[in-house]
């Protein structure tokens, strides 16, 4: 788990102890939007900010130092958080950062294999 960017000793082995079903992993962080749906159409509010807080924001802190050093990432990871930052505000980009460390999280604790970071060769 400490191989993924922005997650620390602390963030690490808090997940490993509030581990849960991986659908529901973020949800259970606070970490996605909370959903009003009625007719068929679903409305994305913001995110809940139920679950365990202290995971949370370890996960928003590790996305903060994520967004500060992706300048220097040229994988596919760093180009995402590139386009995302061409058209989001600076809060959203961290929440979203946050969002995808936590799959990432449950993906290596689910599968039990290391992340495995995959820069893009130079063109």
């Amino acid at each position: 788990m400490r191989q993924i960017p922005g997650v620390g000793p602390l963030a690490s082995t808090a997940t490993v102890a509030a581990f849960g079903k991986g659908r529901d992993f973020n949800a259970w962080l606070g970490l996605v939007p909370k959903q009003r749906s009625t007719g068929g159409k679903a409305r994305l509010l913001g995110i809940s900010k139920r679950g365990n807080e202290y995971l949370r924001r370890m996960f928003i802190h590790g996305a903060r130092a994520v967004l500060y050093r992706v300048k220097y990432d040229t994988g596919g990871f760093g180009q995402w958080v590139h386009q995302l930052e061409a058209r989001a505000p600076r809060n959203k980009i961290i929440v979203s950062i946050a969002n995808k460390l936590g799959r990432i999280a449950w993906a290596v604790l689910f599968r039990g294999e290391g992340y495995k970071h995959q820069p893009i060769a130079a063109a």
